[in-house]
């Protein structure tokens, strides 16, 4: 058997050699090319495409569903109906959530509360949300929306992320990636979360609800904490001061870009941003979160629930406050709504705690002259059905989750105010007039921000993606 380091020698020959060098120097060129290629994709074209009607957004995300038909969907014939079944012709052959398997009664429900005409627009809301009722007048209600998903954790990315499935980059990471920060203090992405005190669902906050994908991580969402301070490490440790802190950061900012010039990996250059960041959230984020400076009468518009940390009222008052500063996406995620079987009692009580709070903010921003250039958006990830889940007129009654039709309302920044836009079928079932479907509603949510949604992209694994995927036209209609 001939040694192989003898062989070796034989076959390298002049041809071999140059023939194997040349690959290797093209390997070398293709990465250079592919390291230039990364490098400019931070470098976006001129944004925004056009002027913008707002600068920022606030997303009050209700995690669970709200039972569109029970607080904006008004529609009499459940009440004159009520125990009937739903007409086949309506929901036969439909999807629902497995927690139906087994149920063949589909009794046609009432609404559990009264429903009135508010404003001088005429918006029918529930007398749960009196607060939301008494500001019909500056929201626009979308009362056609639908989704292709029935459970709740592709339904909440798919309004997050434009994908059923989690990995890809969130709104808010959109934002930052496209329009950059409007502050050197504050994150340009917040998210915050809450629930009912009731603990009445098992919905889950997952990381990914504010996740940047695959955009540079320094595009993701900072998640404020309920207890304790909102984010950890705000104080130096023992015997480090302000001074010290600075030096060492300047050093390691100072190795660290020596590290990404050689290697040129982007999540080099997070790592700075990010250190830098939280230096400067170690002084703006004290200020932030000391109500001693707001008026007595605003804090009581948000609720009685404002100071407790982590409630869905304190968060709200946080979101604010961060646009104040500068903060481009609060996301403020409250769950509780998912009533399968408690409606009859959770209801009224999720209403209570998120009522006041949200209509709060849409005033406390429209005095302070934000409310012109701030978007509010208001909805779940889909709604919850005309009929009985359960046995009807039990305690435990409820209703299952309904992708079909179901209602949002915005406020602000370019919406117009006082509008109803779209409509469901006489039961509630099917959204049947100008149909809003998710990726319309980010098209239109990045269309008041001055983004024209099929530019607003980002090359990953030989595709360019983007926020609405293929699909989303702008709903013209709510536009101011």
């Amino acid at each position: 058997m001939t040694d192989p380091d003898v062989q070796l020698r034989a076959d390298l020959t002049r041809r071999a050699l140059l023939r194997d060098a040349s690959l290797g120097l093209g390997g070398l060129a293709l990465g250079g090319l592919l390291g230039r290629e990364a490098s400019a994709q931070e470098a976006l074209p001129a944004l925004p495409h056009f002027a913008p009607k707002a600068k920022r957004v606030i997303y009050l995300f209700q995690n669970g569903a709200p039972s569109h038909v029970d607080l904006f969907d008004w529609k009499p014939i459940l009440r004159q109906r009520h125990g009937e079944p739903i007409p086949d012709s309506v929901a036969g052959g439909k999807r629902f959530s497995t927690m139906l398997d087994g149920q063949s009664s589909r009794a046609m429900l009432g609404e559990l509360p009264d429903f009135a005409r508010h404003g001088e627009s005429g918006a029918t809301v529930s007398s749960f949300l009196p607060r939301t009722a008494a500001i019909a007048d500056r929201l626009c209600f979308v009362k056609s929306m639908h989704t292709t998903q029935v459970n709740h954790a592709p339904a909440i990315t798919y309004f997050m992320t434009g994908a059923e499935q989690a990995g890809r980059p969130t709104m808010g990471a959109w934002l930052s990636y496209g329009l950059g920060r409007m502050s050197d203090d504050v994150p340009a992405f917040v998210a915050m979360t809450s629930r009912d005190k009731e603990a009445s669902c098992g919905q889950i906050f997952y990381d990914f609800y504010w996740g940047s994908g695959f955009l540079p991580t320094v595009h993701q969402g900072v998640k404020f904490r309920g207890t304790g301070d909102p984010v950890l490490y705000l104080k130096d440790p023992a015997g480090i001061d302000r001074g010290l802190r600075r030096r060492m950061l300047d050093d390691l900012a100072a190795l660290n870009e020596k590290r990404a010039r050689e290697v040129g990996d982007p999540e080099i250059r997070t790592r700075i941003a990010q250190y830098e960041m939280a230096y400067r959230m170690q002084a703006s984020v004290p200020e932030l979160t000391d109500l001693s400076t707001e008026p007595e009468h605003v804090l009581e518009s948000y609720g009685p629930d404002v100071r407790r940390k982590g409630s869905f009222a304190y968060n709200c008052l946080m979101a604010r406050r961060l646009v104040e500063r500068g903060t481009r996406f609060v996301q403020v995620m409250h769950a509780g709504w998912d009533q399968h079987r408690n409606l009859n009692t959770q209801l009224e009580i999720q209403c209570t705690d998120t009522d006041a709070p949200s209509a709060a903010l849409v005033e406390d921003l429209a005095q302070r002259g934000l409310l012109e250039d701030t978007l509010v958006v208001w909805g779940g990830e889909f709604g919850r059905t005309p009929f009985c889940q359960g046995i009807l007129g039990a305690p435990n009654q409820g209703r299952d989750h309904h992708p079909y039709g179901f209602t949002v309302w915005m406020a602000g920044g370019g919406i117009k105010p006082g509008t109803t836009w779209g409509a469901t079928d006489e039961f509630g079932f099917s959204a049947t007039e100008d149909r809003v479907g998710v990726h319309d509603l980010q098209a239109t949510i990045l269309h008041l921000l001055g983004i024209d949604h099929e530019r607003l992209t980002y090359r990953f694994q030989g595709r360019r993606y983007r926020l609405t995927d293929v699909e989303g036209e702008v709903v013209r209609g709510v536009l101011g």
